[in-house]
């Protein structure tokens, strides 16, 4: 995050949050401090204390002496000493907390490479200022064009103009030397300006550039850490957090300084935990270690089951206390076996399961019939016969028409199997029956019409022999 995610003013104050230059989210200033002895007066006859801490671009951040004693504050824009000509920064510490500051750096009072703060920057110092910072992000992309057309193997991070603009230094990291002379000569050429080129690590770029990390807040090395400590995956391992190297990275593409925040916790409560690698010896067989968790004093084992054996082990992670891992471990070297990991008086109870009255009385989902699945339709199966019927309709005249009145006088014997009830019609005297006039086979619309009685037919119908034209 940089200095315009929270529309910094021209003379360096926030403009959204009016605190005076301080800005509590980090977004206008790296490695934020908060001057809590401000409002506190010094006892009688105790001088102020003479050096200030003045930040600059990014996380740079320096002591200079005021021996002038001029009044200052935290936020106050400054021109300080610098080689050559002068910078301007802006107060981020001052008072005796600056004292500590040193302390805790290794920076001695007396230090000979204390600078000296010039004055309170002038209105023309601050606008010269603001010009060279508007330069900053196009000088940074001919850098990187000029690095690139000389083929250099490095990356350059971030470009820095000095308050007068007599100075730019140039941040890159590489892995190995680089010969950036003919570099250096492009860039004189064309900003005009002494250059200075200056190596950071892979974590110091990360905190000059800023971003967030995996757990959502601003990366440290760009809020609050300065000293960075080196991290071993050992770290990882003493605190179980499994050797993902995609995970225990950061953005910096090194281990991350989190990794050493809890290790001292982890270490002190590991103490009295018993070796994983050694196997614990019981009556039914041998158990192995596998999860471990440190803070609940708890350690999993499992026997290790043969499978073309006809041993009744069973494979399961049984849950045992350290206190009973360290009595087997005991037992063994006295060459004496536990029946089981875990006996049956050292089982916690199970949990009684409680009745469920919430639903007893309909208490049910208001919205349970939103998405019910609407049935479909069954189609009615045909009976077996109505598929003759139908092709035998389609085969009679339309309308269920008679048949002429010449069939009907030969009274000639029906053939077995036609008409619309085929061998379903059964035989003998039921035979006689009334039947309704009209071609055989009907249609199935006229069964329940008004249809009269089908005249009988003789009981032995003889052929008449055809009659001979008068």
């Amino acid at each position: 995050m940089g200095c315009s995610s929270c529309s910094t003013g021209k003379d360096g104050s926030p403009g959204g949050c009016q605190n005076n230059g301080v800005c509590g989210s980090s977004g206008c200033n790296k490695l934020n401090v908060h001057d809590w002895l401000h409002d506190m007066e010094l006892p009688m006859g105790q001088a102020l204390f003479p050096i200030v801490e003045i930040r600059f671009k990014g996380t740079r951040k320096e002591f200079f002496r005021n021996a002038e004693n001029i009044p200052l504050r935290s936020g106050d824009v400054v021109a300080v000493e610098s080689s050559p000509g002068h910078d301007i920064g802006i107060v981020s510490l001052c008072g005796e907390l600056v004292r500590l500051q040193m302390k805790k750096k290794n920076v001695t009072e007396d230090a000979a490479d204390i600078k000296a703060i010039y004055r309170l920057a002038k209105p023309v110092d601050i606008e010269k200022w603001n010009e060279a910072k508007e330069l900053e992000q196009d000088a940074l992309f001919k850098t990187r064009a000029f690095a690139k057309r000389l083929k250099l193997n490095m990356k350059v991070n971030d470009l820095e103009f000095q308050g007068d603009r007599k100075k730019v230094t140039v941040f890159y990291t590489a892995e190995h030397r680089v010969d950036f002379r003919e570099l250096i000569k492009l860039l004189a050429e064309d900003f005009k300006t002494r250059v200075e080129m200056r190596q950071i690590g892979m974590r110091q770029e990360a905190g000059r550039l800023g971003g967030l990390g995996d757990c959502g807040r601003e990366l440290c090395c760009s809020t609050w850490l300065t000293n960075f400590k080196s991290v071993n995956t050992s770290a990882a391992r003493y605190q179980n957090i499994s050797l993902n190297p995609a995970k225990l990275s950061g953005q910096c593409g090194k281990l991350k300084c989190c990794l050493n925040y809890e290790l001292d916790s982890y270490m002190d409560a590991i103490k009295d935990f018993p070796n994983t690698d050694i196997y614990l010896h019981t009556a039914k067989g041998s158990a192995r270690h596998q999860k471990t968790d440190i803070f609940k004093r708890t350690m999993w084992y499992s026997y290790m089951v043969d499978r073309n054996s006809n041993d009744n082990l069973s494979d399961a992670w049984v849950a045992m206390p350290v206190d009973r891992v360290k009595d087997i471990v005991k037992m063994n070297k006295n060459k004496e076996k536990p029946v089981d990991l875990m006996e049956s008086h050292m089982l916690p109870p199970a949990p009684e399961k409680t009745p469920d009255y919430e639903n007893v009385v309909g208490q049910d989902s208001l919205t349970r019939m939103d998405h019910l699945k609407k049935k479909k339709k069954k189609k009615k199966s045909r009976a077996p016969g109505e598929g003759g019927q139908s092709a035998a309709a389609q085969g009679a005249p339309a309308g269920g028409a008679s048949t002429p009145s010449g069939a009907g006088e030969t009274g000639s014997p029906r053939p077995q199997g036609q008409g619309n009830r085929g061998d379903r019609r059964p035989q003998g005297p039921s035979t006689n029956r009334p039947r309704p006039q009209g071609g055989a086979g009907g249609n199935n619309q006229n069964r329940g019409g008004n249809r009269g009685p089908r005249p009988e037919r003789p009981s032995n119908p003889s052929p008449e022999p055809p009659q001979q034209p008068s």
